[in-house]
């Protein structure tokens, strides 16, 4: 109606936070946990030794010991940030670039590498028994979170589902769906959005028009914010506040975690086809792994010394579970019938004793 006078009905605003820049000098006062610089090294330690593991485990796809792997490099502070702040009870429900994550939360490595190399025993954890497995498909995992964090509520449980997915996954209808339901119900849920700019080929900026994915959180009724996603301490503080707020049954959040993916999608794809090199070194620049540790050296806290025999320890360790990986026999062929069903269907079961039959094995 003309001269109709008009009202603002709803405003919001997203907040940012950092706490190192990317030479490591602060930008503002450290959160309690952070102002020890002893406190940081274990969350050091755990990025570093997530970085030794995903280079083995690139080298090994490159020499056909492993299949098509997905790397996490660059973005080794998000899932240090998100599984050093998570209890033991809670459910890790991640998609596929969270080693860091799942390591601190006692996933094997051998357990992963038994995954990429095509053998589901490796989702069997001997840690985390109600951490869900890696999730390949984009987004769907959502759902999932959405399911865990309904039945924490009606069992009345202190825990929380965590779930973390790539910039990609909030362009489905999955991740939306997700977030409106855990508003709506009030779960305790915490999505964890790990922004490394890149789904595969496409951008960030040719996914949404949005200014941030962490708006998103507002039509769904739940706090969205954005953290630097290389300052591990930024996305610790985030994942810390979220999940108390889940806890005290206040519901759900979303945690934009700003990275960038300094390596290609996964070992199959090539990822100078559609960015520069230029690009990706200018990136080199914002590291996690650099910034804690110039950081941790102002602070004298860490040296020379220790990061060598760091190093040494990380290589030590990988080695041996690569060398668990290697070692550990295959299933027999039979095996591919065994898991699906209760009681076999009458045509599966023929299949598998013709299986069998052929193979010699008689499991």
């Amino acid at each position: 109606m003309k001269g109709a006078a008009l009202s603002t009905v709803a405003t919001f605003h997203i907040e940012y936070s950092q706490f190192l820049d990317h030479a490591g000098e602060p930008t503002q006062a450290l959160p309690e946990f952070a102002r020890d610089a002893a406190a940081l090294i274990p969350l050091y330690r755990a990025m570093v030794l997530t970085r030794a593991f995903d280079a083995k485990a690139v080298a090994l796809q490159r020499t056909g010991q492993l299949g098509t792997y997905a790397s996490s490099l660059g973005q080794e502070a998000i899932g240090v940030g998100v599984g050093s702040a998570m209890q033991a009870d809670d459910v890790l429900l991640p998609s596929y670039r969270e080693y860091a994550a799942q390591l601190l939360r006692g996933v094997r490595m051998e357990e992963l590498l038994l995954y990429w190399g095509g053998d589901e025993r490796g989702s069997d954890f001997a840690g985390p028994r109600r951490d869900f497995p890696i999730c390949v498909p984009v987004g769907s995992h959502a759902c999932h979170a959405v399911g865990v964090a309904t039945a924490i509520k009606l069992r009345r449980e202190a825990r929380v589902a965590v779930c973390v997915l790539g910039d990609g996954a909030t362009s489905k209808g999955d991740f939306y769906e997700s977030l409106n339901l855990a508003g709506a119900w009030r779960l305790p849920v915490v999505f964890v959005v790990n922004n490394n700019q890149w789904a595969i080929s496409v951008p960030r900026a040719r996914q949404t028009a949005a200014e941030t994915i962490a708006q998103k959180a507002v039509a769904a009724g739940i706090p969205g914010e954005q953290v630097d996603g290389n300052d591990v301490i930024a996305v610790r503080r985030a994942m810390m506040l979220a999940l108390e707020r889940a806890r005290k049954g206040e519901g759900a959040s979303l945690i934009e975690a700003l990275t960038y993916r300094l390596c290609d999608h996964t070992t199959a794809d090539d990822a100078s086809r559609y960015r520069s090199e230029e690009e990706v070194s200018r990136h080199w620049a914002h590291e996690p792994i650099a910034r804690l540790r110039a950081y941790l050296g102002r602070q004298g806290a860490w040296g020379k010394e220790d990061e060598e025999a760091l190093i040494k320890e990380c290589a030590e360790r990988v080695n041996a579970a690569v060398a668990a990986y290697q070692a550990t026999p295959p299933q027999p062929p039979a095996a591919l019938f065994d898991y699906l069903h209760a009681v076999l269907p009458a045509a599966l079961a023929q299949q598998r004793r013709e299986v069998v039959e052929g193979s010699g094995d008689h499991g």
